[in-house]
């Protein structure tokens, strides 16, 4: 299996981290195509579908603010 690669924003200060032993978590909803993982302090999540492909690495506070957006609605695209 290949190592996973993170992917962050411009100017973005999260580390590269070796996901290559990270204990991913799917949601018990859904096809479980999302996953995370919580490493060295940060959140990671990726496509399950592709799971040697790229993952997205958040802070604490970006995933705080990402999630209660998600709950707000404010990705919803009706």
């Amino acid at each position: 299996m290949a190592e996973s690669t993170t992917e962050r924003p411009a100017g973005d200060t999260a580390p590269e981290l070796d996901l290559g032993n990270a204990a991913w978590l799917s949601s018990s909803q859904g096809a479980g195509e999302v996953q995370i993982a919580f490493v060295e302090g940060f959140i990671a999540m990726r496509n399950g579908r592709n799971p040697d492909g790229p993952a997205l690495v958040f802070t604490p506070g970006d995933w705080r603010a990402f999630v209660r957006g998600a709950r707000e609605g404010e990705f919803d695209l009706t």
